[in-house]
């Protein structure tokens, strides 16, 4: 079966060819449920164009706006608390390696509920799905501020990032709903430049706080945060989706519906996306970015402090700025840039091959963040340079994950538009996932090995990963191009 035409998605009524749809109502007056036995629908709505058309240039850049402020609001939240490691171990009296782990945890919380926020989102919609989450996200951050152990503080956190995740992959699937193909990385890199900026901002913000108050205000923020969140969704942001899920659920009991309902949400269809090669190899892709910014990101405070004798966390936080500086000057091209991209490939074939998007990911990934982590690494182990090289390194670095997850994510989209939400859930899962081993490991490791070895091994991780994503440029343009022959003879 193509991956472009995959057989699970269901069709409204009204975008249903004559035959089938006689045959549905039919079917549904007798109370027998033929979704899931319907073998395919070529007859996709979203191969009609006009559908990007439902909302102005004005109304996409506010859903780009609120979507981008929830991604911002967890991505801040997974790292908040980093600068005020020392701080929050010393209430609960146990170790900042404990408390890391905290963070390992919300990581892979993160992933997690991506598994259930993507389907769900599709069978009910996006917007009330995205609200119900900020809701959530909004209370269980107040509660992890007032929590009165260690155990409610693990699982108080780990809530808030469960809530928090739906913020991700059902943003991504918004922009997805109302982007063109050949617009959707310029809105994507300014969706994920608000979650990139998030993390390096975090521990700055988190600085400034522990250094005038208590690391419970760092809670009480991040539920402001959310509440912002929940306001802007339910006041402005609309129902994009081509089509709910559950309008397919009329004229069926409830026995029927409850059944329907477990098939399309069940969040092991999410991984079933993994039998693709494609996808897996882009979502290992990612997670070689997401491991690379969180083994930088997680032992500043641990390994800067001591190299350049910083005293306070707020100056540590400092650091932070760095990284979200190359974020925020990546967001202004790196999108446009996967989209010329494109461009650039469809005026040399006169087509759009969703591979050629990758293109734009190669110098990025296999050369400037493997160079930029390396060097970052074995200036601060061997303590050369200064401030200024890891400082710089930083900086480059931030600019090239920026060039490159606006390229990832767009060709997942592109390759599965039909299950928008269902793929982004798949690759965030397997981002999150190793994110959390790498905030896991990053200290004992860097106790192990040293920070310049550390370092050398994640480069390799992120150059071999580049490899697999020049791959599937290669042999994924072949394949396209023998079907094609196939098609003609």
């Amino acid at each position: 079966m193509s991956e472009h035409t995959l057989s699970e998605v269901p069709t409204r009524k009204d975008e249903l060819p004559p035959d089938l749809l006689a045959l549905k109502t039919s079917n549904a007056e007798k109370g027998v449920n033929i979704i899931a036995q319907t073998p395919s629908r070529p007859y996709s709505y979203r191969e009609d164009e006009t559908v990007y058309d439902r909302f102005t240039t004005a109304h996409k850049a506010l859903i780009t706006a609120i979507v981008s402020f929830g991604g911002l609001a967890i991505n801040l939240a997974a790292l908040l608390v980093l600068s005020a490691l020392p701080e929050i171990s010393a209430a609960f009296n146990t170790s900042g390696t404990v408390i890391n782990f905290s963070n390992a945890l919300f990581l892979l919380m993160m992933g997690i509920g991506v598994l259930f926020w993507g389907p769900l989102s599709q069978v009910y919609g996006r917007k009330w799905i995205f609200v119900t989450s900020a809701v959530l996200f909004c209370a269980f951050s107040f509660a992890t501020g007032v929590s009165p152990n260690l155990p409610a503080f693990f699982i108080f956190r780990s809530i808030s990032a469960f809530a928090g995740t739906c913020f991700l992959v059902v943003g991504s699937a918004c922009l997805s709903d109302v982007y063109r193909p050949t617009e959707r990385g310029t809105a994507l890199g300014w969706f994920l430049g608000g979650t990139l900026i998030g993390p390096a901002l975090g521990p700055f913000i988190g600085g400034v706080i522990i250094t005038y108050s208590t690391w419970q205000t760092l809670f009480w923020f991040q539920g402001a945060i959310g509440g912002v969140a929940m306001v802007l969704s339910i006041a402005f942001l609309p129902e994009t989706t081509h089509g709910k899920w559950s309008d397919e659920l009329e004229g069926l009991t409830v026995k029927e519906k409850c059944g329907q309902i477990w098939e399309w949400a069940n969040p092991f269809r999410v991984i079933a996306l993994f039998k693709y090669p494609k996808i897996f190899i882009v979502g290992v892709a990612a997670s070689s970015l997401m491991w690379n910014m969180q083994i930088l990101l997680t032992p500043v405070r641990y390994v800067i402090n001591p190299r350049f004798h910083l005293t306070s966390p707020l100056q540590s936080g400092f650091f932070f700025l760095a990284p979200g500086a190359g974020y925020l000057v990546g967001t202004f091209f790196g999108g446009q840039y996967a989209d010329r991209t494109v461009r650039q490939w469809i005026t040399k074939r006169g087509k759009r091959v969703p591979e050629d998007r990758l293109r734009s990911s190669f110098v990025a990934m296999g050369v400037v963040i493997p160079a930029s982590i390396v060097i970052y690494g074995w200036a601060i182990d061997q303590a050369k340079g200064g401030i200024p090289l890891p400082v710089i390194c930083m900086f480059v670095q931030g600019v090239a994950q920026m060039i490159c997850f606006p390229s990832l994510n767009s060709y997942c989209l592109d390759v599965f538009r039909n299950r928008a939400a269902e793929v982004m859930a798949g690759n965030y899962f397997i981002r999150y996932t190793i994110a959390a081993i790498g905030t896991a490991v990053v200290l004992p490791g860097i106790d192990g090995i040293g920070v310049g070895w550390f370092s050398t091994v994640s480069a390799l991780f992120v150059a071999a990963s580049s490899v697999a994503v020049c791959c599937i440029v290669i042999f994924g343009t072949e394949r396209n191009k023998a079907e094609e022959k196939s098609a003609q003879a």
